[in-house]
């Protein structure tokens, strides 16, 4: 099932900080990034956070799940945490500042 862009953008504007937080689409799902970097993605409108020990604050306030069948598991955010806590802002730009920029794609040689 296909996230819907409605629910990426709800999930935007609860975090608030619209010049920190940006959402790509990727193959029918969202990554969310924090300053340019992946943090979490949305799928199947869910919020799945990335289980790094600078996310560890949510691990008893969350469930862990697979973001989509046979990958690793992430933390699940219930929507009373994305509505309810306004720290989730400060916890996935503390997760960003501890994960590396994306790789740059390289370009493929025209002949």
């Amino acid at each position: 099932m296909a996230t819907r862009k409605e629910t990426a953008t709800f999930i935007l504007d609860q975090l608030g900080y619209p010049d920190r937080f940006s959402v790509k689409p990727m193959f029918g799902e969202f990554a969310l990034y924090a300053d340019g970097k992946p943090v979490a993605f949305i799928c199947d409108d869910q919020l799945l956070v990335k289980i790094l020990p600078e996310s560890a604050a949510l691990e008893n306030r969350c469930e862990r799940a697979p973001a989509y069948p046979g990958s690793k598991d992430y933390y699940l955010v219930p929507e009373d945490l994305i509505t309810g806590d306004d720290k989730l802002a400060e916890l996935l730009m503390h997760v960003g500042s501890a994960v590396p920029f994306p790789k740059a794609k390289k370009r493929a040689k025209k002949d």
